[in-house]
């Protein structure tokens, strides 16, 4: 990922309704398209990677 670049999914649709997420380094930070000014949520690198294997081995599927 970039470093200090918003990015969004490829996959995002027209509808708005997308989340951005930015690699500083020493965190990385999500934000909602629609508000780029309003509130982000901040990840340490380790808890982002983490999470990201858990979306890949579908823990967080609905069932």
């Amino acid at each position: 990922m970039e470093r200090n670049v918003w990015l969004k999914s490829s996959r995002s649709g027209s509808n708005g309704q997308c989340t951005e997420v930015r690699d500083r380094g020493d965190a990385i930070d999500v934000r909602d398209s629609k508000n780029p000014t309003g509130p982000m949520l901040t990840f340490t690198p380790a808890d982002w990677a983490a999470f990201v294997e858990g979306v890949k081995a579908g823990e967080f599927d609905l069932r």
